[in-house]
Parts: C-alpha cells; structure tokens; sequence
C-alpha cells in the first residue's frame, strides 16, 4: 500500500517549520514508522565543492533517517534566498512540477509516510502561478500548518486556514510552535485564542533551544514530540 502523505506548511517564514517536521519525523520513526522526506524546493542554499546544499533538506533527512538520493529529497536547490520561482527563474532554471510528483512516488513506494515540507507558506509560488497549496492538493496530502507562538500569530493562522478552506484542502491541524525562551503576553494567550477559533490544536511544541543534528537531539526530539503532539491524529 502506498504510503500516506503530510503536508507541511508554515503560516510565514521563520516560523520553525523544519524543526517542526524534523521532530514529527522524529517521533513517528521512534514509533516504528518508515519516515520518507521531501523538500521540493529549497532556496538560500549556501555553496560548497561546486554544488548546493540544501540544510533544510539535510536535516529533514538526519531527523527521519530517510536514505532517499539526495536529488529525490530535494529536487531542486537555488543559492538566492527567494520564492522558488523568483530565485528559479533568476537561475535560468524551471521547476518541473513532474519531477516533484515522480520524487514523492519514490519516496512512497519505500515508506510508510512521506512528510513533504513546502517553503515559506501555501501561497508561495513554486512555478508561474503555481503555488504550494496547488501541490498540496494534487497530491492529496492532509494539511499541517505550522504557527509560530509570537505577536500576529491568530491573523497569519486565520488567513492560511481560510485559504486552506478556500481551495479544498484537508486539514489535519495545526501545530503551535514556540520560538523564544521567555513568552510574551501575546504568546501567553495565543494557545487559548487559537484553540476557542480553530479547536484544539495538535499540540503546543516548547521551546527546544539549540537543536543539532546529532543522535542524542534525534531522540530528544522523539521524545518532546511524542510528549506534545497527539500523533494519532495524524494516522490516516
């Protein structure tokens, strides 16, 4: 049976939506899962030995043990920090939305789940008008939206979950991240104004601090996502 598929989105840059599905990877491998991994674009790919490496892709891969080719994980690298299609087309390159499906068919037939990561949010272009909502719903995949517990965090969630709603994806839920080690007011009282508009969330994921790629923050990230997410929720 083919495996089934998450997709992850954030509701803006910087919202911690690697480390995010870097845990949940984590954690469903800890459960005994096959974890598969795609990053159909990444941007702001630093350079090394003639090629682009893509950290955010790397890491993906580290915290799911995902053995994929590097190319199947990340099909397409661009140095420039842009949308992929800006930093695409400045490249001299097109992104073929086959190749994406071809990597992810890949990644299916090996795994029990593939977590897909987009870049930035869903109405991020990843080729001409193409967005990552557009290849979420082709793909069929449920919808992980990633928030980040900081000032405008109720707004930014709102507008990506109506244009979830919008274009017929299925949401799977949403996870509140926390990025600072201290909570301000409006992070004190997100997790109750979020939960009263949208229902519960998936779980509240605590500040993590420092995370390396290491086998020790592996299985601490295992541990902390099986503590504060309700993985079940995500079966199927």
């Amino acid at each position: 049976m083919p495996a089934r598929i998450l997709f992850i989105t954030g509701t803006d840059t910087g919202v911690g939506k690697t480390t995010v599905a870097a845990g949940l990877a984590a954690a469903l491998t800890a459960r005994g899962e096959t974890v598969g991994v795609l990053k159909p674009a990444e941007t702001g790919c630093e350079a090394a030995e003639g090629q682009l490496l893509a950290s955010d892709a790397r890491r993906l891969a580290f915290f799911s043990g995902c053995g994929a080719e590097a190319q199947t994980i990340c099909p397409y690298r661009f140095r420039e920090p842009l949308a992929p299609s800006v930093a695409a087309e400045r490249a001299g390159q097109r992104i073929d939305l086959s190749v994406i499906r071809a990597a992810c068919e890949r990644l299916r037939a090996a795994h029990s789940v593939v977590l897909v990561e987009g870049a930035g949010g869903l109405l991020v272009p990843l080729v001409d008008r193409v967005t990552f909502a557009d290849v979420c719903a082709e793909l069929d995949a449920p919808l992980v939206i990633v928030v980040a517990n900081k000032l405008g965090a109720v707004n930014h969630a709102a507008l990506t979950m109506r244009c979830a709603e919008r274009d017929g994806l299925r949401l799977a839920g949403y996870v509140i991240n926390t990025i600072t080690p201290q909570p301000d007011l409006a992070a004190e009282t997100n997790v109750s104004v979020l939960t009263k508009l949208f229902g519960p969330p998936l779980g509240v994921i605590p500040w993590l601090g420092d995370v390396r790629e290491t086998p020790a923050d592996r299985a601490r990230l295992a541990r902390i996502f099986r503590e504060h997410l309700a993985l079940d929720r995500l079966q199927g």
